[in-house]
């Protein structure tokens, strides 16, 4: 088989030689036993420093590394699509640039895959991870999995391989909004999970924060529910409901004893703050329902290609793509 390995890469000078030396010395030694040929396929998600410089003498070097550049930064999700629509091996292995996804597992996974599975999961643990991370990630996977649509397991990470059936599956979903950790669930392949030690990222710094995580945690909710819409109902309803129940009870107390009746600053002042609190916040998930639509609706493409060294034959693709090899010729 021919395995292809995908990496994402934005501004990773300081740990891309590294990552590359191991990356290219395990797949070498996998060459005639487990593989008979491999690609490892980059993709600069629109890197300002030396990365991309890095790539082009990585691929003058070696004939089997191959790069995607985009135009600038369109996000991790982007980059696995554009690497999965372009990548030749008959599986395809999603790895981080970082070493975080040890090499040293890829002969686990080809393994699995050779066992029939059309994906396999890394699932590592958090040991070394900063407790607040870790208290977020697992309160994102309690609620998403009484939200989404998709059961998702917590420790389960990026580091994939798929099987050509599931990559051509997963290119066929035409979101713009993408959430990929959904997506692979949604496709239903059978899948095997491995799991693993987590690695603490041994150079530069992580382009993941917090920010960044909350809004894909959301981004992901909204992908693959409706039930946020349905809960501003329900909530809704149920203010509504303690309101009609609030205004009778007044007027019971006020038919009954119509002397003791005084100004209700305090009531009316609480009961605007309640309904206008109900009224944002149904608004605010409404607001972000619709911007998803704006968004698939404009129909733009996911990622713009600067340059490569490979030949993009994609429709839409090659308008933007800049071939380094042929530039050069």
């Amino acid at each position: 088989m021919k395995l292809t390995v995908l990496i994402t890469l934005f501004n990773e000078e300081s740990i891309i030689y590294k990552t590359h030396q191991a990356m290219v010395t395990q797949l070498e030694s996998m060459l005639t036993k487990e593989l008979s040929a491999y690609e490892l396929l980059y993709v600069d998600d629109g890197s300002k420093d030396n990365t991309l410089a890095i790539l082009e003498d990585f691929a003058r070097d070696n004939p089997n590394v191959h790069y995607l550049s985009f135009s600038r930064n369109f996000g991790r999700e982007s980059g696995i699509l554009a690497g999965f629509r372009h990548a030749t091996g008959d599986a395809i292995m999603v790895m981080d640039g970082d070493l975080q996804h040890p090499p040293y597992l890829i002969p686990l996974f080809v393994a699995a895959y050779k066992e029939g599975y059309d994906v396999v999961s890394g699932q590592r643990d958090r040991a070394g991870e900063n407790p607040f991370t870790t208290i977020f990630a697992r309160a994102f996977y309690h609620l998403s999995n009484h939200l989404m649509d998709v059961q998702l397991t917590d420790g389960k990470s990026e580091l994939k391989l798929l099987s050509r059936r599931a990559v051509e599956t997963f290119i066929s979903l035409p979101e713009y909004n993408r959430f990929n950790k959904g997506l692979y669930e949604w496709m239903g392949y059978k899948e095997k999970v491995i799991p693993y030690k987590n690695h603490i990222r041994e150079a530069g710094k992580s382009k993941f924060g917090f920010v960044k995580s909350l809004n894909y945690a959301a981004q992901g909710i909204i992908s693959f529910n409706d039930k946020p819409l349905r809960y501003c109902l329900q909530l809704g309803a149920v203010s509504t409901g303690f309101a009609l129940l609030y205004l009778l009870f007044e007027l019971l107390h006020y038919l009954s004893s119509p002397e003791t009746a005084v100004s209700g600053y305090f009531t009316t002042i609480a009961a605007v703050i309640l309904f206008s609190g109900v009224q944002l916040i149904s608004i605010g998930i409404l607001g972000e329902y619709i911007g998803k639509i704006y968004y698939e609706v404009k129909r733009r493409p996911h990622y713009i290609i600067e340059k490569t060294n490979i030949d993009v034959a994609l429709e839409g693709e090659k308008v933007y793509a800049k071939n380094s090899n042929k530039s050069s010729n």
